[in-house]
């Protein structure tokens, strides 16, 4: 029965570990998407055309 409250135990501190680490790989900027904003430009025209075509639909219907 010890061996469950030790393996309890042991599970939550490296539970609570991995969340630590998480937290100090967000603040740092680690998931910050770089790629994303330089490739944007190339395709903003297709959003923008997409987006007053749903406006006009909206407006018609």
């Amino acid at each position: 029965m010890s061996v469950i409250y030790i393996l309890l135990t042991v599970s939550v501190i490296v539970g609570v570990a991995f969340f630590f680490i998480f937290i100090a790989a967000v603040k740092s900027g680690q998931y910050d998407d770089s790629y994303t904003p330089s490739v944007r430009m190339l395709f903003e025209d297709e959003l923008v055309k997409s987006e007053t075509e749903q406006s006009t639909h909206t407006k018609t219907d």
